[in-house]
């Protein structure tokens, strides 16, 4: 059983995180800090509307591997051109990352050892973060801060996870225009339209046109931007 530290001291590891991002946007570790820290309730609502689904009661009786199916590769390579598959594997070469550098991440980031958890919440927390770049590609974020703070709002609108709130009203805080403000408000919006994600089969989709899988979802086109990546951010508050 874990022990919720008081709020006041969760706050103050929120916000130490968020100074460590703010310098260093990509140390993925501290998004799963902030997380943790502020989540609240949010885990255990979640849970229990995972098992008011009929797919989210199926997962949770069968509890695939998600992450083995999307560190094959060579598998995924096989899948048809244009595939949630395919085009998952190009997002992971593209942004030069993996699911198990994701998972390495959320282990350095979070407070809880996973034997503290219970395992039904465990399940769905790795889930989760196991499927966040699956998220990336259903939405057509990258993996730019940009495209990064628009899927955290797409993700703020599915969880209502007060930690993820918190880390967008920061960038929205920061947005320095209109439009970049606009954009991140997009993602909340897309995240309210859409199907709710944490109880969709994803390993069931993998070979479907990712065009097709966008509309089980209900999710719009992608936005058309340009990607603000983090070694640009670093010039601009430096200069």
């Amino acid at each position: 059983m874990t022990t919720v530290r008081p709020l006041p001291a969760r706050l103050a590891t929120a916000a130490r995180a968020m100074k460590a991002l703010t310098d260093d946007p990509d140390d993925t570790a501290q998004v799963f800090r902030i997380i943790e820290a502020l989540a609240g309730q949010s885990g255990q609502r979640n849970l229990g509307r995972l098992k008011r689904t009929r797919t989210g009661a199926q997962l949770l009786r069968e509890r695939p591997d998600v992450l083995g199916a999307l560190c094959d590769h060579d598998s995924l390579r096989k899948l048809p051109d244009g595939s949630l598959g395919r085009e998952y594997l190009r997002f992971l070469e593209s942004e030069g990352i993996t699911a198990a550098g994701l998972m390495q991440a959320s282990k350095h980031g979070r407070e809880y050892p996973s034997r503290d958890i219970p395992a039904e919440l465990e399940f769905l927390r790795n889930r989760m973060r196991d499927t966040h770049d699956l998220w990336h590609v259903v939405t057509g974020y990258k993996g730019d801060l940009l495209g990064e703070a628009a899927l955290l709002a797409f993700s703020f609108a599915q969880t209502r996870n007060p930690g993820v709130g918190f880390i967008v009203a920061v960038a929205l805080l920061r947005g320095r225009e209109p439009r970049v403000r606009q954009f991140i408000l997009r993602g909340f919006v897309r995240g309210l339209r859409s199907e709710w994600l944490p109880a969709v089969k994803w390993e069931k989709l993998l070979s479907l046109p990712l065009d097709r899988v966008r509309e089980m979802l209900g999710i719009d086109a992608p936005p058309a931007y340009r990607p603000f990546r983090s070694a640009q951010y670093l010039e601009r508050e430096v200069a």
